[in-house]
């Protein structure tokens, strides 16, 4: 198979690249190829901008299947652009990573919005297409890494609401061998990890793993306002606000079987996640 990643550099990306460059050929779509290879990003490095058609167009040309991952609902263009690009190089199937979120009729944030755009012009292209809606990656304990490295803390709001969260290499796993096997055309798969969990029980395996105590502190809703606020633009800030209200409404506590339908086997949990990634808060 020949397979084009866009968001070669991203959380699922580079792990999609990684899980198919031994048996096919993949191109890593990149802005700066050069940062790519220092970033350790696999495949055939191509440089492309989403908002570039022509570029688009040149590393679309000659392939099989495309996985399209973007990241900013405030470009909305960089989708249809890909996959106007994807039309006429006649790409045969385009994997979309999307957001569970989109499920959630009382999500209207800015982001669930977007995705949900997304989607739509993705079932709407005239190509063969999958849809992949993980709930929130486990990976975002990371943020947490500096303060348990520093204070043995970790800082969350909300620390007892539940979010069935999911390990990023089940998201690359389903969504290579939904890229280079048959049977997944028009289908939407929801992925998530085995149960739910909150950030006060990550704390306690997390501590485990590290064989440490950690200690958990709440933290205010107004400070991760301000936080987010310093980070991101007030739409993103806003979106992540709702989305943290929603988890503490049980919105997000589901556990889905798309991980099982596709694999054969089971997600894997964060206790599996935290020991792969202890490293980075040793």
């Amino acid at each position: 198979m020949r397979v084009v990643v866009a968001g070669a550099s991203g959380t699922v990306g580079r792990l999609v690249v990684g899980e198919l460059e031994a048996g096919h050929y993949v191109r890593a779509l990149t802005r700066d190829p050069r940062a790519a290879v220092r970033a350790g990003v696999g495949g055939v490095k191509v440089r492309a901008d989403f908002g570039d058609r022509a570029s688009l167009e040149r590393a679309l040309a000659g392939m099989d299947a495309l996985l399209l991952i973007t990241s900013d609902p405030l470009r909305p263009d960089h989708d249809e652009r890909v996959l106007e690009a994807a039309v006429r190089a006649g790409v045969g199937h385009v994997v979309k990573v999307s957001a569970l979120a989109v499920t959630d009729t009382g999500a209207g944030d800015v982001i669930t919005c977007w995705q949900r755009m997304c989607e739509q012009r993705v079932r709407e292209c005239g190509l063969a297409w999958t849809v992949l809606r993980p709930r929130a990656f486990m990976s975002k304990a990371l943020a947490w890494a500096p303060s348990v490295r520093e204070r043995g803390v970790v800082r969350a709001v909300y620390g007892s609401s539940v979010n069935a969260c999911v390990d990023p290499a089940d998201v690359a796993a389903v969504a290579a061998r939904v890229l280079t096997t048959p049977g997944h055309g028009g289908r939407c798969y929801e992925l998530t990890g085995p149960g739910p969990v909150c950030a006060r029980e990550q704390t306690r395996v997390l501590g485990r793993v590290l064989g440490r105590a950690l200690r958990f502190e709440e933290m205010g809703v107004d400070e991760a306002w301000r936080l987010w606020r310093s980070r991101y633009p007030e739409p993103y800030a806003r979106a992540l606000v709702e989305s943290a209200e929603r988890q503490r409404a049980g919105a997000k506590a589901g556990v889905s079987p798309g991980v099982r339908q596709v694999m054969g086997r089971a997600p894997a949990g964060f206790a599996d996640w935290a020991r792969r990634h202890a490293r980075f808060f040793g």
